[in-house]
């Protein structure tokens, strides 16, 4: 059977190879290449190249396991790192919690529910600036080091500012404008954001608190836009 290797498919699940491996050692547990290629009805030889692509991208590791005396025998487990591999369903969890919160107390215990998170998140960012030394940088650095922050959430996030003299030292590629743009060309969390505005009031206001700036929303992914544009400035001197 050694036609079935690259892309080949398990005959019993009609999923590629790969990914069969790795429902048979969810399923069974650490396995030997001889049990996987039992188990699937593809070579060893097979077996061992999925096994070895797997293990160089960190989903699978290779294990000795010792019975009485003699050599130990090696079999295959997963890691922590496959559990990206497999169904979840974050996005149905997140949904019932909000419509539980919904149907407890309306609208108005929703809003509270983003506006606790935000808090929280607002209380780890200062924590971070503060770590970094960026806690009394100017605007420019702090919002670049948010930008960092929510491209680490999965936002793809970016900053920009206009440099008016050339200054060299300036953190930031050029806008043509001169006012500070932080654009997100994926929003994490989409459905959600659709479904209950809340979430995204409780970002822009995130952003206002940690930056104790002027932050506008000018475009929004779920709204239709390609991307979530953030202006921001400082907040004008009080007279």
């Amino acid at each position: 059977m050694d036609g079935h290797h690259g892309a080949a498919h398990s005959p019993t699940t009609g999923v590629p190879t790969r990914r069969a491996v790795l429902y048979a050692l969810r399923r069974h547990g650490p396995m030997a290449p001889d049990l996987l290629s039992a188990s699937l009805g593809i070579s060893r030889t097979a077996v061992l190249q999925h096994l070895r692509s797997l293990a160089a991208a960190g989903l699978v590791a290779r294990v000795a396991v010792r019975h009485g005396v003699g050599r130990p025998r090696h079999v295959y487990d997963l890691t922590s790192a496959a559990q990206v591999a497999f169904p979840s369903n974050y996005l149905g969890l997140s949904r019932g919690l909000l419509d539980a919160v919904d149907a407890i107390g309306g609208r108005q215990l929703v809003e509270r529910a983003f506006q606790t998170r935000r808090a929280t998140l607002a209380t780890e960012l200062r924590d971070r600036l503060a770590r970094k030394g960026l806690r009394d940088a100017p605007l420019a650095d702090r919002a670049r080091e948010l930008a960092v922050f929510q491209d680490e959430q999965g936002y793809q996030a970016e900053c920009s500012r206009e440099i008016p003299l050339a200054d060299p030292s300036e953190p930031l590629p050029a806008a043509r404008d001169g006012v500070i743009r932080m654009r997100e060309h994926n929003c994490a969390i989409l459905e959600i954001a659709r479904e209950t505005p809340a979430a995204c009031r409780a970002e822009v206001q995130l952003f206002r608190d940690v930056l104790g700036a002027r932050v506008v929303r000018e475009t929004h992914i779920a709204a239709g836009a390609r991307c979530c544009t953030y202006r921001i400035e400082e907040r004008p001197a009080r007279a």
